[in-house]
């Protein structure tokens, strides 16, 4: 057996034995980087599409950067039974906990803030330090909405003057379960400006993530999976919009529906499948384009609804 390096004297007086260096490791052949095929995020877990497809996620400057999952049909379909199971849950926890879960993701997020700056500055070909404004503008946007989840009663709810010996209280409640498109251009601070106020006024999300630039949204999904945010309350496809927007537009337990991302092409179709069960539509603001102007409370109010209840004075 070989003799171990030591620092221990050789024997009374002598001086330290300085430690043996450790040969640099070498490589005859240069390394190969690890090919990512990412997966969708549905019902807390990340499954492969049901289709078993997948598609190239390319760099602005056309180089590649990954693989992404081809949602199919089955896989909208299965989003939106784990959006409703979780829905239950989700909206009948108290105000003040969905606040503190939103403010946790915001936390995390702050902490991959590296990682999601490189992907952004890749997927939509900007500067470095731009990169890294737009998450310093996501997290922030985050938080802001993770305040209001106590609030949006005091500016929703209301104590109705009536007539006769009764309390009458306007009180809002969450639709249900809402389809987002998520924006196509702002891969990171679009996708937070639609989701986040979704979730803080207590629904559950489906979301249909940029399709060229998927990969922030695949990174936040994987941020939602280890924070407090119960499973199911947000999932995240990826692939072609044309294809799986329309799904959700035509499901008949999706409550809602976000058009933020849909093109004008493909807005009229949604719309007119929306109707047919009358889902409650957001058209998309064209002052929201950039996504960097200042939110306000609209997105997180157009799905709430209002429940009146009438209570006798004195019992």
């Amino acid at each position: 057996m070989p003799d171990m390096p030591t620092t221990e004297p050789a024997g009374p007086g002598a001086p330290p034995t300085a430690p043996q260096p450790v040969p640099p490791v070498t490589r005859e052949h240069p390394r190969l980087a690890v090919q990512k095929t990412y997966k969708l995020y549905v019902g807390g877990a990340f499954p492969r599409s049901e289709s078993g497809r997948s598609y190239a996620v390319h760099a602005a400057g056309g180089a590649h950067l990954a693989n992404a999952a081809h949602a199919s049909r089955k896989d909208v379909r299965d989003a939106v039974a784990a959006a409703r199971r979780a829905c239950a849950r989700w909206s009948a926890a108290t105000a003040y906990n969905r606040g503190q879960v939103l403010y946790r993701v915001a936390e995390m997020l702050e902490d991959r803030r590296e990682q999601f700056a490189e992907l952004v500055a890749a997927g939509e070909g900007v500067a470095h330090h731009a990169a890294l404004a737009a998450v310093d503008a996501a997290v922030d946007r985050w938080v802001w909405y993770a305040g209001w989840a106590d609030k949006i009663a005091q500016i929703a709810g209301s104590s109705n003057p009536v007539a006769g010996p009764y309390f009458n209280f306007s009180l809002p409640e969450p639709t249900g379960v809402v389809g987002v498109v998520a924006p196509q251009e702002s891969s990171l601070l679009g996708l937070v400006s639609v989701l986040a106020p979704v979730l803080t006024s207590g629904n559950a999300a489906v979301v249909v993530a940029s399709e060229l630039r998927p990969l922030p949204a695949v990174a936040l999904a994987e941020v939602l999976a280890t924070s407090d945010l119960p499973g199911g309350v947000a999932n995240i496809l990826t692939g072609r919009t044309a294809e799986l927007a329309p799904v959700l537009a035509r499901h008949r337990d999706v409550d809602a529906l976000d058009l933020a991302g849909a093109s004008a092409e493909i807005a009229v179709e949604l719309e007119q499948a929306a109707a047919d069960n009358v889902k409650r539509v957001l058209r998309r603001d064209p002052a929201e384009h950039g996504w960097d102007g200042e939110p306000t409370p609209r997105r997180m109010l157009a799905f709430v609804e209002t429940k009146t209840v009438w209570h006798p004075i004195g019992v």
